[in-house]
């Protein structure tokens, strides 16, 4: 677990500073940023091997058979928390809520093993909402960089999220955090043929090792179909010019995807921002995309319509534009 953990937080458990290292937790992390992410990882180790993390007894009092009765415990929490603990004060209080009838030393210093905060700091916190997300909501997404080459249309794209995310990070397939941690040692070794057949494994499984300013990143794949839009087909005319709008807009950038379901074809349902901006709202204004009534009835989605209607932009320059959704209705009953 030691080389998958330096695999996948390499990146951002380095001090920046002589200073940084008093924030280090004695766990070798910062409890400002990873804290979470090493004790997710943890716990999905614990979850597969039964073991809990060396160096653990030299902060707690109790023995290692009562350690490990504590790890099922937040195994079985960590997996029920809906959504799971994003921040460091969120792991605090999972920890300290699920071994509530444990001693104080052992909570207080597996919180310290991790360095997240200790329970007399959380009082003034306590009655404040874990989510401040807007009704409906599943989750919410950090993306890495989107390449120009993940937008598929106007109204769809694939996205990559870090593995240290700390919604990410527990739920990594076994399979493919060993797969990564033997892809980093094979390319060290300069084995590049076996480095790409192991990245082909984690490809298939849904994930992809990314370069991002020269560190690589084990990432799990989304496609998203933006929420409330729909923009016109490759072949349809201005489909072309949506796509390219769309990658104009998030090439290159990291995004937040507000998740609110799943569809048929296994996409996630967003609504994307990209540097504070409401990506859809970009579409339908430049024209670029329909108001998809029949799925969303957001009013400002229409208003932001109508407002590109009445400049006759984009493909309300044409007279009577075809709907897309009609678009392929015909071509379904067509073949």
């Amino acid at each position: 677990m030691g080389n998958a953990l330096r695999f996948l937080y390499s990146h951002c458990c380095k001090p920046t500073a002589a200073g940084d290292s008093e924030s280090l937790g004695p766990h070798g992390v910062s409890s400002a940023t990873v804290g979470v992410s090493t004790l997710a990882h943890d716990l999905f180790h614990f979850d597969i091997t039964s073991q809990v993390p060396e160096g653990l007894s030299k902060h707690v009092v109790s023995s290692k058979k009562a350690q490990a009765n504590w790890y099922r415990k937040l195994v079985d929490a960590w997996k029920e928390a809906k959504p799971p603990p994003k921040t460091p004060e969120e792991a605090a209080r999972l920890v300290i809520q699920t071994l509530r009838r444990h001693q104080k030393a052992d909570v207080e210093g597996l919180l310290a093993f991790y360095g997240l905060p200790l329970p007399h700091t959380l009082v003034q916190g306590t009655t404040q909402p874990l989510s401040s997300l807007p009704d409906g909501v599943q989750f919410e997404m950090h993306t890495l960089p989107v390449d120009a080459k993940a937008v598929a249309d106007g109204d769809t794209i694939t996205v990559y999220v870090s593995t240290t995310d700390p919604r990410e990070s527990a739920f990594v397939p076994g399979n493919v955090h060993a797969a990564a941690v033997r892809r980093s040692e094979a390319r060290a070794r300069r084995n590049f043929t076996e480095a790409d057949a192991l990245h082909k494994q984690i490809i298939d499984s849904g994930y992809r090792v990314i370069p991002v300013q020269n560190e690589e990143i084990l990432a799990k794949k989304y496609r998203i179909r933006l929420r409330g839009i729909d923009a016109p087909e490759s072949a349809m005319p201005y489909g072309k010019e949506a796509k390219t709008e769309l990658t104009k807009i998030v090439q290159g950038k990291p995004l937040r995807i507000l998740v609110y379901e799943e569809d048929r074809y296994g996409r996630s349902i967003g609504d994307i921002y990209c540097n504070g901006i409401f990506v859809q709202e970009m579409m339908l204004k430049k024209g670029l995309a329909w108001h998809y009534v029949a799925y969303d009835k957001r009013p400002e989605l229409e208003t932001w319509e109508k407002q590109a209607r009445a400049k006759r932009v984009g493909l309300w320059a044409s007279k009577n534009p075809e709907k897309p959704w009609e678009w392929r209705k015909d071509g379904r009953e067509a073949a």
